[in-house]
């Protein structure tokens, strides 16, 4: 019988030992090799692991894309910042950029909340098979506002479309409501075609030969903690009555303008 000596498996000097026997076994190497081929062999991440020319191609796309954010960050600053040597000098510009998608209606640093509800309001004049009559007025802004409340998504169309154009009006009017400028037939012409697009979702019973226009302008009122007096009595402005006329209707005013 032999001894485990003749095996080779003793401890005697020259033999390798049952450690020795079970690296023979192993599946693969696992002695230490040099760091250089460690490093060769370890896979490449990210763009590094790109070939030389997808290395370049995206390193410019990533450069456009940040030049293009700095850009538009910067713009959105300038526009919402307080008037300043830049925004004078290249107001136009930031106007291009941020209108009309990146708009904003707040100046930074200092807010300046509305202290006013304005409402617009509209009366026709309409003329049918028993005569002409005029109808009460009705408040544009609170169908806007009945169908904003509640609705979880509401329209920019009722936010913001009759804001915007009775604010268009109010800038390019004086008091007497004669236009300051080139801006005040547009106005007229952007005020009329709202309106009756409006009214062309109610029945009056006949055809609408006139519309007049005015707004309510409310202060808002003084919380309940505040001593301060504030008269919430409405101011109105009335403005002429209008004469319909074809091009004002929603049906022919692209022909209109063409």
């Amino acid at each position: 019988m032999d001894s485990y000596d003749d095996r080779g498996v003793g401890g005697g000097s020259g033999s390798a030992g049952p450690r020795a026997i079970r690296c023979e076994d192993a599946p693969f190497d696992t002695g230490q090799g040099t760091g250089s081929d460690a490093a060769a062999e370890l896979p490449r991440a990210g763009i590094a692991g790109l070939s030389l020319p997808y290395q370049i191609g995206a390193a410019v796309a990533l450069s456009i894309i940040g030049l293009i954010a700095c850009t538009h960050l910067a713009m959105v600053f300038l526009h919402v910042a307080p008037s300043n040597t830049l925004t004078k000098q290249h107001g136009k510009v930031v106007d291009d950029w941020v209108y009309p998608e990146f708009e904003q209606n707040w100046k930074l640093f200092a807010p300046n909340p509305l202290q006013q509800n304005v409402a617009v309001h509209v009366r026709v004049e309409i003329a049918g098979a028993d005569g002409r009559r005029t109808t009460p007025w009705m408040s544009l802004s609170g169908e806007d506002g009945k169908a904003i409340r509640g609705n979880l998504l509401p329209s920019h169309v009722h936010q913001n479309e009759l804001r915007r154009g009775w604010d268009f009006y109010i800038n390019s009017h004086d008091a007497e409501n004669r236009p300051n400028g080139l801006r005040g037939e547009l106005s007229e012409r952007y005020i009329r075609r709202m309106v009756l697009l409006r009214l062309s979702e109610h029945d009056y019973g006949g055809t609408i030969e006139r519309i007049q226009v005015r707004s309510e302008v409310r202060s808002v009122g003084a919380p309940p903690w505040s001593t301060e007096k504030i008269s919430t009595r409405p101011n109105y402005r009335v403005l002429p009555w209008w004469t319909v006329t074809s091009a004002d209707l929603p049906e022919n005013a692209e022909e209109a303008d063409q």
